[in-house]
């Protein structure tokens, strides 16, 4: 038995879906998953930054290795790819030299979207969100604009290899300088539309979503710390935004903001649309697998209006949004073969409370501490009613896979 190549094959593979932006239940149970399709024994660790895997020899001897993690990726097909092989694997058991090329056959088959499309998809993605937000088509088209400047922002500071703390808060700082000064000079009519609509790109919607996960499958640890991170990139967020304020009401006088555009449904259906066609772009989802995801988004607004529209809080209406969202990306993963994390990330995308972080850090900036408190809280409602719905389908969609599992054995 090749134990060394056996296990530096499944820790390679963990390696690269967690670098790819999988769950960590999945990267720990595609690696054991894995070895004991070859009859081995393992215990796997995987934390946000790190994995490590333990096995038995025949003579009992241990043999671990470890990987550190880096900076994770938003790279939604790979996971697809590497989840596919690991399932190959398991059913076809090739000579550990055969797997090994296949894992390298898909390390070179892996396809990324080109720089001018990921900047469609930021274009597409702010603008469409622009409108979501009460914003006209003028403030769509500056939101797209300043979409276009935090890709760009964002792709510098990755070749530089800067943190993601420190490049959130310059991609919103220089997002929102010019915004600002559209909204000043009368190019756009609501400078807060065309701000939020770039900034949902920063939001860390895949974060936020893999630690739910994680939390609802018992890797609490790995869920905290992906909170935590959502949390810090909130903050980086806020306080770009809110430099970028100080700066552009230094710099010139902020006229006060109209009131947001009250849209009907069907052209707020067509923004949502538009918006998570751009955000499956940045989660690197190709074929028609990303048109789903996005329908997945309209779906979910829907479920959300229809719930304010019967008189629901916002708090249930989101609840049951999320729902939907959730059900909609268990049913797609089944049917499709393709991870439910996918569809979730995207169609869920529309509740994600960019705005209630930006009103929340405006409202610091002018001391509204009153103000600041009820968005805040607001905020973080939207927040909990969003971990609640995944939690519950999450746990249902697990409790009906162990029953199945139970059955066939």
């Amino acid at each position: 038995m090749e134990y060394n190549l056996l296990l530096d094959l499944a820790t390679d593979l963990g390696y690269r879906l967690a670098m790819s932006g999988a769950e960590t239940f999945r990267v720990e149970e595609s690696i054991n998953r894995l070895l004991s399709a070859y009859g081995i024994p393992s215990e796997t660790f995987a934390i946000p930054n790190c994995v490590t895997v333990s096995i038995l020899t025949e003579t009992g001897k241990p043999i671990t290795r470890m990987r550190r993690i880096g900076v994770h990726g938003n790279d939604l097909d790979s996971v697809e790819k590497y989840n596919n092989l690991c399932r190959r694997i398991c059913r076809e058991k090739p000579e550990v030299s055969t797997a090994m090329k296949w894992l390298e056959e898909v390390d070179r088959a892996r396809v990324v979207y080109s720089l001018p499309v990921v900047l469609l998809g930021c274009f597409l993605g702010a603008g469409g969100f622009a409108i979501f937000f009460g914003g006209d088509m003028l403030d769509a088209l500056c939101s797209g604009f300043c979409g276009v400047l935090v890709g760009l922002i964002n792709r510098l500071c990755e070749k530089l290899n800067v943190n993601p703390f420190f490049s959130t808060i310059s991609a919103a700082f220089i997002m929102a300088v010019p915004a600002y000064l559209m909204g000043s000079v009368g190019i756009c009519r609501n400078s807060d539309a065309v701000i939020i609509g770039a900034l949902m790109i920063l939001v860390p919607g895949l974060l936020f979503t893999n630690g739910m996960r994680d939390i609802i499958f018992g890797d609490t640890n790995s869920g905290i710390n992906r909170i935590a991170q959502v949390f810090m990139i909130a903050a980086a967020i806020a306080l770009g935004t809110g430099l970028g304020r100080g700066v552009a009401n230094t710099l010139y006088a902020i006229p006060s903001m109209p009131a947001p555009l009250s849209h009907n449904f069907f052209v707020v259906a067509i923004a949502t649309f538009v918006a998570c066609t751009g955000f499956f772009i940045l989660f690197n989802i190709h074929g028609p697998g990303g048109y789903l995801c996005a329908l997945g988004g309209v779906l979910c607004y829907a479920v959300y209006s229809f719930s304010l529209y019967l008189g629901c809080s916002l708090f249930l209406s989101c609840l049951y949004a999320s729902i939907a969202s959730a059900v909609y990306a268990e049913v797609m993963a089944r049917v499709r073969k393709y991870p439910a994390i996918s569809y979730l990330v995207v169609s869920i995308f529309p509740l994600i409370p960019g705005a209630g972080i930006y009103y929340a850090s405006n409202f610091i900036a002018v001391g509204d501490m009153d103000n600041f408190t009820m968005k805040s809280s607001e905020t973080i409602s939207v927040a909990g009613a969003l971990a609640v719905g995944i939690l519950l389908v999450s746990t249902c969609v697990r409790i009906w896979m162990t029953i199945k599992n139970h059955k066939h054995t």
